[in-house]
């Protein structure tokens, strides 16, 4: 049985640095579907070996660890400490999540639109795998799951602002790994978009 992790304090929480992410290339080399498949474990505070990795993107060890090789060389993962037995090292996060904010947006566009398309992909799939599961199965939680869509009309600073508080919100449930919760703690995906939809009146 492994060992429980230290709970975080609220001043290492607030040191860490997300991966800022301003090449084009590394924009496009985050896209790919293996690598999007563990980045989500990594920036929820896990250690993977390759292995781990190979498992949840469907891969073998060695096809994986090009990914990962890919992914270290563009600051995103980073090796971790050698294990107490020896064994393979695991990656893990270079930081405290990931943002990206490029220097060349015509040139990061196409690997941008791959970036979102993938996400968007994989939140789909997760929703409705959730909502398609049986009868027998179907819990307590059933009843916050929500799903919605609308169009507003705002000004520049108005959408500014709605991101902002979007953001502040979130951030006050912001856990990156089960032991920094209560027992009950569950993983929740929070989908937010906000994004114009046509041209201007």
């Amino acid at each position: 049985m492994s060992k429980p992790q230290a709970r975080p304090s609220e001043q290492q929480l607030a040191n860490r640095e997300p991966v800022l992410l301003r090449d084009p290339r590394a924009i496009k080399a985050l896209a790919h579907p293996a690598r999007l498949a563990v980045i989500d474990e990594f920036f929820n505070g896990r250690k993977l070996t390759a292995t781990e990795c190979g498992e949840i993107a469907g891969l073998s060890a060695s096809a994986m660890s090009y990914h990962l090789r890919a992914l270290e060389r563009w600051g995103i993962i980073k090796r971790s400490d050698a294990t107490d037995d020896g064994r393979e090292r695991p990656w893990v996060a270079a930081g405290y999540g990931l943002r990206i904010e490029s220097d060349e947006p015509l040139a990061s566009a196409a690997g941008e639109a791959t970036l979102i398309a993938r996400i968007l992909d994989r939140q789909r799939t997760e929703a409705l795998d959730w909502i398609g599961r049986g009868e027998a199965v179907r819990d307590e939680w059933d009843d916050l799951v929500t799903v919605t869509s609308r169009r507003y009309w705002l000004t520049l600073d108005e959408a500014r602002e709605l991101s902002r508080a979007v953001m502040e919100t979130v951030r006050r449930f912001e856990r990156h790994t089960p032991q920094e919760g209560p027992m009950d703690t569950r993983r929740v995906r929070v989908c937010v978009t906000i994004v114009p939809t046509d041209g201007r009146r």
